[in-house]
């Protein structure tokens, strides 16, 4: 059945007039009654009954009436999918977080702009860990990640999208709290709380060789599941810990931020995506992420205490 045929029928229907249909439809009246006759003669039905001033339908035409409304609906809904999936305007999307990187003002800031241009498309938020957002990735259970930065991985495409310093996370009652900012060496005798090294290895080890390079090996106390929750055991008096800038903005009870001397180590957060992924709702998120990347600038030096 041809779609012009449908639509041909229902300026009939419509107008219950072939010439005045005619005119709407933009041809001449004989190949218009040409077309219904060719749709009737498709059906084995007669869709209209020929009056003297016009036409009126019959009961096929009438049922065909609604049908056919619903069909060149349903067609012209497609359409508007089909191009906006090729522009990357509907769809859905499906994006991890690791490691609290929604904390960060750039990621959060990335993510508003994304949905304000493309309303239509669908993001679905998929909080885990790095080491599993990649395995995800690979898997194509999510679509694009923030990961925490350094990762092992070459089949990935990934972008450097956030360069921040880590900042020493210590109870409030501690003498080093009232410090504006203190040397990493300050934190060789105190227990160092960290996440399991699987969840993030690169960002485990970075820390470790931050340490070291500041002339100590950290005396490894209690584990937390995610970084986060490393804020809240500081501030249960479990030891101290550094968590990248942005989450100084966690204000927990009985905690403190000092920023470190000198030239504090870095966290990383890295847009990880595969590499040859078709989607253009993908593309458009990169591009956008891209926008938004902040590396190397100078991150305030702040202090404070929750509670």
């Amino acid at each position: 059945m041809d779609l012009r045929h449908l639509r041909y029928f229902l300026a009939v229907a419509d107008e219950r007039h072939f010439t005045r249909a005619a005119a709407k439809l933009g041809i001449q009246q004989p190949p218009l009654s040409q077309q219904i006759r060719q749709l009737e003669h498709e059906l084995g039905s007669k869709l209209f009954r020929r009056l003297t001033r016009g036409v009126e339908l019959t009961e096929a035409g009438a049922y065909l009436v609604r049908e056919a409304r619903q069909i060149l609906d349903q067609v012209e809904q497609t359409k508007v999918a089909v191009q906006g999936l090729a522009r990357g305007t509907c769809g859905h999307i499906r994006v991890g977080f690791s490691n609290a990187s929604y904390f960060n003002p750039v990621v959060s800031q990335a993510i508003r702009d994304y949905r304000e241009r493309f309303p239509d498309v669908v993001l679905t938020p998929v909080q885990s860990v790095t080491a599993d957002l990649v395995k995800m990735l690979h898997e194509n259970k999510i679509d694009v990640a923030f990961l925490r930065a350094p990762f092992d991985d070459d089949g990935l495409g990934s972008d450097l999208i956030v360069e921040e310093p880590l900042i020493a996370v210590i109870p409030a009652s501690h003498p080093l709290a009232k410090q504006a900012e203190l040397d990493l060496a300050a934190l060789a005798k105190e227990p160092f709380l960290l996440f399991p090294r699987p969840t993030s290895p690169g960002f485990y080890d970075s820390i470790i060789s931050a340490c070291q390079q500041a002339g100590f090996s950290p005396h490894l106390g209690q584990q937390a599941p995610d970084i986060p929750s490393l804020i809240h055991l500081v501030g249960a008096g479990f030891g101290v810990s550094v968590v990248p800038f942005a989450l100084s903005q966690v204000r927990a009870e009985g905690v403190a931020y000092v920023p470190i001397a000198g030239e504090p180590p870095m966290a990383w957060t890295r847009l990880g995506y595969r590499r040859h992924d078709v989607s253009e709702a993908v593309k458009n998120f990169i591009s956008i992420a891209r926008r938004h990347r902040m590396v190397g600038s100078v991150v305030p030096r702040a202090h404070g205490a929750g509670g």
